[in-house]
């Protein structure tokens, strides 16, 4: 007696838009099945994969119906699709699974592009898989030109969003699909607040976190991802590095299959609403470069020189490195062009160590670290800062609100399951009092958060403050012998020119705030290596200074 043929059914649709509504694969499985009583073959498997583009080989099923046939004893004879592009839109990996398959003793059948095993047969088979992909292709090319197109309208594609933000419906509805639009997540956008705020600030106790930091604090703190977990390095960097927080996410970056980065010319920009200032963006970028290895030598950071890193020369903007002369009794900071190359590289100075150390020094002393002085720098700054605490707390109000509303109904809940009205067993019940719990919970939390920021953010900054402040900032710059303290001089000037005939100190307001605030709030400010931004220096001769013959 013949032992009639096995067939394994293979059915799959490309989208998870087509899975959901059920459009395709019952009528592909219908077909396979008449296909098959009408040649006496016995269905012994199906594998069914609903959503998945079959331009690669990254298919569960898929995978799992080739180590089934690839076997010894093959577990069927026969896979039988609607038609080769539900195997494979890729030319040259049809092939591979087709001589694969052969090896094994199993073939591919298609019930609409019925081949033969003749060389004729293979080479149309050959041919289609062609059009079928260059068909993939053509339709890949013109939904992403469609997605991109949605996008430089403010619409979301559907993706998952970036987190502080969720996917909302729009007003907006096109034929049968309703537009879909990001807002601010309350609850997280304060996680991401923080991020940048210990970026830039630290926890009050510190100066400016690096990335690995931020994640040890939040992991400390309790404060756990949009999805439960711990954070690491990559997701910090991923949020301080991202410009959706200032209103410009980056939609179609890279290629999703090799994950390399697309021309500038292919991304677009979408707007969405900020979480964060593009100020206070600008600021972290430049932060994290000023960490990076790659820009700053460790050197600079930990060496003992006082201007190591900071003085540069202004005819070229060469590095002023540190030469000596008559066996090291003699030192100078020189224009590193003109110690290479000479006169003719540079005509840059060459001034004294202790010379170049005291007028900085003396100079941040008597002009700088004055109380008029320091109120003119920094009132624009302590607005800013007055108006975030505003701003703080009326996100404090909205966590507050948000918490109240999920706790009242979950008390409608429990009175309706009192009354007898719900029942307790109702698998739907109960995710819904989780997510109400989870919901109240992480905002009560994430509003304790926030009002310990603004209780780390220091006191009122007054007039005594500030001459408090620079009455204690002399001495502190002073050593016992005489130098300088190399880190509480950096808290003020991050960056000194050297010309030929005057010197030029630039430092940064939120650097100089910062120091300002850990003085008062009576704990250790935290002295790095800060921006090099120029912030502070108001024009170009305000903190120009005459450098002697």
């Amino acid at each position: 007696m013949t032992m009639p043929v096995r067939a394994a059914l293979y059915l799959r649709v490309s989208t998870g838009r087509q899975a959901e509504n059920d459009l395709s694969i019952p009528d592909q499985r219908r077909q396979a099945k008449g296909y098959c009583a009408s040649r006496g073959w016995e269905i012994v498997a199906e594998y069914v994969e609903p959503g998945l583009s079959a331009t690669d080989d990254r298919r569960p099923e898929f995978q799992r119906m080739i180590d089934a046939a690839t076997t010894k004893p093959p577990a069927f004879d026969v896979i039988l699709v609607h038609s080769f592009s539900r195997f494979f839109r890729d030319q040259f990996q049809l092939e591979f699974y087709v001589r694969r398959l052969a090896k094994a003793g199993v073939r591919l059948v298609s019930i609409t592009q019925e081949l033969g095993d003749d060389p004729m047969s293979n080479m149309i088979r050959q041919i289609m898989a062609l059009f079928d992909e260059y068909q993939s292709k053509e339709n890949g090319k013109h939904t992403l030109r469609a997605m991109k197109e949605n996008a430089r309208q403010g619409f979301w594609n559907g993706a998952l969003p970036p987190i502080g933000y969720r996917i909302v419906e729009a007003s907006e509805q096109r034929g049968h699909r309703t537009k879909k639009t990001l807002e601010i997540d309350p609850v997280q956008a304060e996680t991401v607040r923080l991020i940048f705020r210990l970026a830039r600030e630290g926890n009050g106790s510190s100066g400016p976190m690096g990335v690995k930091s931020i994640a040890t604090h939040l992991n400390a703190s309790g404060i756990r991802t949009r999805d439960g977990g711990r954070w690491g390095v990559d997701a910090v960097h991923k949020v301080l590095t991202r410009t959706s927080y200032i209103g410009r996410h980056r939609f179609n970056t890279k290629f999703w299959k090799t994950r390399e980065r697309k021309a500038e010319t292919e991304i677009v920009e979408m707007a969405v609403p900020a979480i964060v200032d593009a100020e206070e963006f600008e600021a972290v970028q430049m932060l994290l470069k000023s960490r990076s290895p790659a820009m700053i030598a460790p050197r600079i950071v930990s060496g003992p020189t006082l201007l190591t890193g900071i003085c540069f020369c202004a005819a070229c903007g060469g590095a002023m490195t540190l030469r000596t002369g008559k066996s090291g009794r003699y030192r100078y900071y020189t224009c590193c062009t003109k110690a290479r190359q000479g006169e003719t590289g540079c005509p840059g100075r060459t001034v004294p160590m202790e010379k170049l150390d005291n007028l900085v020094a003396e100079y941040i002393e008597q002009r700088l670290l004055q109380p008029k002085r320091l109120e003119r720098l920094l009132s624009h700054v302590l607005d800013r800062r007055t108006e975030r605490a505003e701003r703080r707390k009326s996100h404090i109000a909205e966590l507050r609100k948000r918490a109240t509303e999920a706790d009242a109904k979950l008390k409608r809940l429990y009175d309706a399951i009192e009354n007898g009205v719900a029942d307790l067993s109702d698998p739907l019940l109960k995710d819904r009092i989780g997510e109400l719990m989870a919901t109240r919970d992480q905002a009560r939390l994430d509003a304790e958060r926030a009002e310990e920021a603004i209780d780390r953010a220091g006191p009122t900054i007054t007039p005594q403050t500030l001459k408090t402040f620079a009455r204690t900032a002399r001495k502190r710059m002073r050593t016992d012998g005489g130098g300088y303290r190399r880190d509480h001089l950096r808290a003020f000037a991050q960056r000194v020119e050297v010309d030929q005939k005057e010197l030029r100190i630039i430092g940064s307001k939120s650097v100089l705030l910062r120091t300002l605030v850990a003085a008062e709030s009576a704990k250790t400010a935290g002295f790095g290596v800060p921006s090099s931004v120029p912030k502070w220096r108001a024009r170009r001769d305000s903190n120009s200074c005459p450098l002697d013959s």
